[in-house]
């Protein structure tokens, strides 16, 4: 796929990028910008270099959430499956052949 130059805009700041996918670039700088804003809101007298790297935290901590729930969701999706293999396996036993 060949790359776009995209602008986007962060925290009052235009920065050019090349993307493969503009939709997704769009989105991704919506939310750091929403993460940036939410957090000067939030410490309005921290300078902007604190505030981008709490909002860094900020994303990392969500994106380690979701990698967790999706760890766990893989892990439940692995035991069900083994389940009903064994399920499967005891079911065929205990049929009886003709």
């Amino acid at each position: 796929m060949a790359k776009k130059k995209l602008k986007i805009k962060i925290f009052d700041k235009e920065y050019a990028l090349l993307v493969e996918n503009e939709e997704i670039a769009t989105e991704l700088a919506r939310y750091v910008d929403k993460v940036m804003q939410e957090t000067k809101d939030e410490l309005p007298d921290q300078n902007i270099q604190t505030i981008a790297v709490i909002a860094a935290l900020n994303i990392a901590y969500d994106l380690f959430l979701e990698k967790n729930k999706f760890k766990e969701f893989s892990n439940l999706a692995i035991e069900k499956i083994k389940k009903i293999k064994l399920q499967a396996n005891d079911s065929q036993l205990s049929i009886p052949s003709t």
